[in-house]
């Protein structure tokens, strides 16, 4: 049966699998159509950018900018895919590609840069991960080594909103922020030379980017590191790899210096206020209020247009349980950016406490309609549970309780308190065995993560006359998480080829 499994498998693969990457011309196993590609770029787009900041929409020339030299890049490729490139409101130094030829750099890459030429350099690379089918490539290996859907994770550390995502979004994002191979980044790094290098710019400009990468890594720089570095590691092979490039292509070309630093010229204006909001981030996590809101009022001050400072302000009200103020801080960020998920769920957060559960529904449901988050689910679970509506809040809770961490454990807790009194079996196993008499014994598992008590099980069997007969039987004691309880029914003679005749009908969690 294995090698019938096997050889089906591999006939799958050489049939199905195989296909020629349309940047190096190499048959390689892909076992995904680019139809399938491009679908799922363009779905997962708005999620990941909404995971990763939201778009950077303060500076629309810097965007327009940044997608006209993607676009003339990407066109030397010969690939025909739907480009699309987008600035990130993130100060994590990072860019990445989403299958399809879904790009997107962080603002923290681009104040790090100094040229167009580099500007070109990265968005050559993430072309070729696109247009290399790299993100697929990972995935057919995935799925022939049943890893799971993608065999990366989303990197939480970029942002601050990464690991509150749930569902689908959480599984098929991960595509763009795969740690890609080194065969991977080499292969990028010379086709990217090449795309640049056709569109006109120097490919100078790659090899001084990689240099620029070398040394900051090696400094160390703790954003550098969980930012492009994580996905995309540098090395003195790929420098010296860049200039083996640069030398075979034709030299000269635009470093665009001037161009560049024209189309930055806002953003660099207001890092300052991005600075002190990183650092305000920075402190809130280590529940530094007092610094956290100094550096919050320090970004408004420099730059009071910007939604991610009012929530940073918002959040640190949000901590001190000073609700009404912390309603007030969101919806300025909502007047000003309506369109990131963060401060709908936040607000959200702050009205449920505030007892405005109608507003708070309203807030978390259009939160979730931009990037399904565990706390969200969660406070609609409670307040769902609240009103009464017992499946919509089961509903809620499943979906927190596939995710994990605290949420999920918590979460969990409460689907078994409200599913469990009318649907026990499916948290308490059992299963039967004979004691040295042959008599029925009935064992019980508790597969939750809370202590539960009061499990009986009721037992079928046919009497002497043939007639059916249930008999209930009470486990005693309570079953911590992952225990086992036993009880001997007395009842036989029980074979196992008779199957399991007891059903758990009751169980309760303890409180």
């Amino acid at each position: 049966m294995r090698k019938a499994t096997i050889f089906l498998l591999v006939s799958f693969v050489f049939l199905y699998g195989c296909s020629v990457n349309p940047v190096t011309g190499k048959r390689e196993l892909v076992l995904m159509s680019t139809a399938q590609e491009i679908e799922m770029g363009k779905q997962n787009y708005a999620p990941m950018q909404q995971s990763q900041g939201g778009a950077y929409d303060v500076d629309p020339v810097l965007t327009d900018y940044v997608q006209r030299v993607g676009q003339s890049v990407a066109a030397q490729s010969g690939v025909n895919l739907p480009y699309e490139f987008v600035v990130l409101n993130n100060g994590v130094p990072n860019a990445w590609a989403l299958p399809g030829g879904k790009i997107a750099i962080n603002r923290g890459l681009l104040t790090e840069m100094e040229s167009e030429a580099e500007l070109a350099a990265v968005l050559g690379h993430e072309a070729v991960h696109a247009a290399a089918r790299h993100s697929a490539k990972q995935q057919s290996r995935a799925m022939l080594m049943q890893v799971g859907v993608l065999g990366t994770a989303i990197a939480a550390s970029d942002s601050d909103y990464g690991g509150l995502i749930v569902g689908g979004a959480n599984i098929l994002a991960q595509a763009g922020l795969a740690k890609y191979g080194r065969s991977a980044e080499l292969e990028s790094d010379y086709y990217g030379m090449q795309y640049m290098s056709k569109a006109g710019y120097d490919p100078q400009g790659a090899v001084a980017l990689q240099e620029t990468f070398v040394r900051l890594s090696e400094g160390r720089r703790s954003d550098w590191l969980s930012g492009l570095f994580a996905s995309h590691p540098p090395s003195m092979e790929r420098v010296r790899a860049n200039q083996a490039t640069a030398s075979a292509l034709p030299a000269g070309g635009t470093r665009g210096e001037r161009e560049y630093q024209a189309a930055m010229r806002k953003t660099i204006a207001i890092k300052p206020a991005y600075d002190a909001y990183d650092e305000g981030r920075k402190a809130l996590a280590e529940k530094d209020m007092t610094t956290a809101l100094a550096k919050a009022n320090q970004a408004l001050s420099l730059f009071p247009d910007e939604a991610h400072f009012h929530a940073l302000r918002g959040d640190i009200r949000l901590m001190e349980d000073n609700f009404d103020w912390a309603v007030t801080n969101y919806s300025r960020a909502i007047d000003r950016r309506d369109s990131f998920f963060y401060y709908h769920l936040q607000r959200g957060l702050a009205r449920k406490e505030l007892g405005q559960t109608d507003a708070a529904v309203n807030d978390l449901e259009n939160s979730i309609a931009l990037l399904p988050t565990a706390p969200a689910h969660y406070a609609l679970g409670d307040i769902a549970k609240a009103r009464g509506n017992r499946a919509a809040a089961i509903e809620h809770y499943k979906v927190v309780a596939q995710s994990g961490g605290e949420y999920g454990k918590a979460a969990t807790g409460e689907l078994v308190r409200l599913d469990m009194p009318s649907n026990p079996g499916a948290y308490v196993n059992r299963g039967c065995s004979a004691d040295g008499n042959g008599n029925l014994i009935v064992s019980v598992r508790n597969e939750t993560s809370v202590q539960v008590r009061g499990v009986q099980v009721v037992v079928q069997y046919n009497d002497s006359a043939g007639r059916p007969v249930q008999k209930r039987f009470n486990v005693s004691g309570e079953l911590a998480p992952g225990q086992v309880a036993s009880v001997n029914t007395g009842m036989g003679p029980y074979t196992a080829s008779s199957g399991c005749p007891a059903e758990v009908v009751a169980a309760e969690v303890v409180e």
